[in-house]
């Protein structure tokens, strides 16, 4: 195996983990110019993939592609192409159901490590064992290895600065001071730095321009709150799609950011990111791409940490690991940061 194939990617979702594995595949790709490659996910995703060379997307749709009746028919559409290898980054029950169609065809299928073992022993509550796991873009690279590609992968930052749009540029205005990027929100609480404490790390990056990132009607009241109470703060909730949002990531100078898909979206582009962990902790595997964890604003607590992707109620009720960390370590870990800027 290896030269000359067509190969099937399988990740659907999250956002952040479809951000992560691009950096990955954008070198793979590289490596193996002689290969092609169709990325099964939702169109949504398609922008973090859209300067890969010999890659495709093939769309995902979760209603119409739904139940075993839905997989089948996506599998007949997706059989059309013939591929050669199916590399299954998810392993989740969708994509091993479409996995095994192709194996029962007769095609080879290398299917994801997640390393549930070793997360269970990093997360129990009893003997826990805190160990550094093996960061899941190699996970995605090993997968690749088994296909006989090349897989020489660097884990480093690459700053790719976009031109903004006029339309961007009518939002932000032009750039005369650093600019910080504030991704607060995360689909768990238990990822979610209090509200109050993050207004605390706005006002002291006054000198600064923030912009705040995140969707939905309730982040965005939220964005707009500090928008209007700050003179600074820009929020872009609702204003931009999410190419659009990438150029303008990609203009920053630091990103703040959950462990969520901001940190993933800022490492696409090469921007430094100060990553906030709660219940969840980067020794999982699950650090921006390229990512220092020196940046990371964290505490050290024997419980911590109580899930691998934060969707887990706090045993303590009182959420000790993101209440007890300070705005101060974020504010001087982005001001670090900045001082090269």
């Amino acid at each position: 195996m290896g030269k000359g194939q067509k190969i099937l990617i399988i990740r659907l979702s999250a956002m952040g983990d479809v951000a992560m594995t691009a950096p990955v595949l954008k070198q793979i790709a590289a490596q193996n110019p002689e290969c092609s490659f169709v990325f099964l996910t939702r169109p949504l995703f398609s922008a973090f993939l859209d300067d890969i060379p010999n890659t495709e997307v093939f769309p995902f749709n979760p209603k119409e592609h739904k139940g075993i009746k839905g997989l089948y028919n996506l599998y007949k559409k997706l059989k059309k192409e013939k591929f050669t290898a199916v590399a299954d980054l998810h392993y989740n029950l969708r994509s091993r159901i479409i996995s095994l169609f192709f194996k029962i065809s007769g095609v080879t299928v290398v299917s994801l490590d997640k390393g549930r073992v070793e997360k269970k022993l990093l997360t129990r509550k009893e003997n826990k064992i805190l160990s550094r796991l093996k960061p899941t873009w190699k996970r995605y690279a090993e997968v690749f290895e088994k296909l006989g590609l090349n897989t020489a992968i660097e884990n480093i930052l690459k700053l790719q600065r976009e031109t903004l749009t006029r339309e961007i540029v009518n939002l932000t205005g032009e750039k005369q001071t650093a600019w910080v990027g504030i991704s607060p929100f995360a689909q768990h609480l238990q990822k979610i730095y209090p509200l109050n404490k993050m207004e605390t790390v706005i006002q002291h990056l006054s000198d600064c321009k923030i912009f705040i990132f995140g969707g939905g009607n309730e982040e965005k009241s939220i964005a707009e709150a500090w928008q209007s109470k700050y003179q600074n703060v820009v929020s872009t909730i609702g204003e931009f799609n999410i190419p659009e949002e990438l150029k303008l990531i990609s203009n920053l100078d630091v990103m703040i950011s959950m462990d969520s898909s901001g940190m993933h979206m800022a490492s696409l582009k090469g921007i430094k990111v100060v990553s906030v962990w709660g219940s969840t902790h980067p020794y999982a595997g699950f650090l921006g791409f390229g990512q220092d964890e020196n940046n990371c604003a964290q505490i050290e607590l024997e419980c911590r940490p109580c899930s691998i992707y934060g969707n887990k109620p706090c045993f303590r009720a009182e959420l000790a690991c993101l209440n007890w960390l300070e705005p101060e370590i974020i504010i001087s870990k982005t001001k670090d940061i900045l001082k090269d800027v």
